[in-house]
């Protein structure tokens, strides 16, 4: 469990300006209190390209069942094919894999590094 994400350091933010990580906005209550509607954080697109997701991280993912649609969980569990068992850190304000199941790790489009700016 992340009880708190750490804000975004000079190194971060050269890698987002070369493009490394990328920049996502939250925009629903499902992470809150840690992230809430309008917080912006990195993400690492390249994390999961040779290793599986870790409980405990937090991803953006392709919504299963509405793919334009990104949201922002944290994993709880990893199946040993991949798939990932996401979860809002606000269970009243969150569609997650409890209702979705599992999200292919395809659809996992990268980790959260860090708040930003």
């Amino acid at each position: 469990m992340h009880p708190s994400l750490r804000s975004a350091t000079l190194q971060d933010c050269i890698l987002w300006i070369l493009r490394r990580y990328r920049r996502f906005r939250v925009t629903g209550h499902s992470m809150t209190p840690l992230l809430r509607p309008g917080n912006e954080v990195l993400i690492d697109p390249t994390a999961y390209t040779h290793t599986l997701p870790t409980p405990g991280d937090i991803v953006v993912a392709a919504h299963p069942q509405q793919p334009a649609l990104r949201i922002i969980k944290r994993v709880e569990f990893v199946e040993p094919d991949g798939r990932c068992y996401l979860k809002g850190a606000n269970p009243d304000a969150s569609s997650d894999s409890r209702q979705f199941g599992l999200v292919p790790q395809a659809q996992v489009m990268g980790k959260v590094i860090c708040r930003f700016p």
